[in-house]
């Protein structure tokens, strides 16, 4: 009978790689409760190495702006996309989180030959395609795509701070901080809030028990934003 380690040391024989470019892909923003998901896809230029890549949670916000700007200057292509908070509510977060994971691969400039996701579920895509726990941590150009979409949704969330200081959403970023639960008791839900998370289910429910006169129209405000893709000279546009 064959022990253990040589089974280990078999099955390790039998992965496969498929020769070519490599793209990691990560999000920023299932928890938080307002905003869209956002997903990035990055394929890192070997000749042109980043140093400092690690799991963007692990980084403060200037390393990660540092990072995020080296990045999308040495990079061969980034792609960065999003799901709305109407398809968060309609398909639920974890399937609106792989629909921007697979935008952002489609997205891409260059096929890769495999992408690698952090987590341990995938997208639907047409390419060889692995999930690997805490990817983040172990996979440069997964940090590279953790650190990129962290930047873009941090400077979504100053664009909905702005419109509606009240939340306080630069501080929180739509996390179900103690002040964002405040707020929302203060003050209701706004459009951007997911409708489908129960603190902001409770909130539109404490409203609609309030009389009409009460309730505060929002503006609606343009959640398009331009990233620059280095490799091509051009810009790529981000867009729900």
């Amino acid at each position: 009978m064959r022990s253990k380690k040589f089974l280990k040391a078999e099955q390790a024989a039998l992965v496969w790689d498929a020769p070519g470019l490599l793209a990691g892909v990560d999000e920023a923003g299932r928890g938080p409760l307002a905003g869209p998901v956002v997903a990035a896809a990055v394929i890192l230029d070997d000749k042109r190495p980043i140093r400092g890549l690690a799991d963007s949670k692990t980084l403060t916000a200037l390393q990660r702006e540092r990072l995020s700007e080296q990045i999308l200057a040495k990079a061969l292509c980034c792609s960065i996309a999003q799901a709305s908070v109407e398809e968060i509510d309609t398909h639920n977060i974890l399937q609106a989180t792989m629909l921007a994971m697979r935008r952002a691969v489609e997205g891409l400039r260059l096929r890769p030959a495999k992408v690698l996701v952090d987590g341990n579920r995938l997208p639907t895509l047409d390419v060889l395609a692995e999930a690997i726990v805490k990817g983040d941590a172990r996979v440069k150009a997964i940090s590279a795509a953790s650190i990129i979409a962290k930047v873009h949704r941090d400077k979504l969330c100053e664009q909905l701070h702005a419109e509606f200081p009240q939340y306080g959403f630069a501080g929180h970023k739509g996390y179900g901080t103690p002040e964002h639960l405040e707020a929302l008791l203060r003050h209701g839900a706004c459009h951007h809030h997911r409708r489908s998370f129960s603190p902001v289910a409770a909130a539109l429910a404490r409203a609609a028990a309030q009389p009409a006169a009460s309730t505060v129209m929002v503006p609606s405000i343009d959640m398009t934003m331009a990233i620059v893709d280095p490799g091509a000279q051009r810009e790529v546009w981000v867009q729900s």
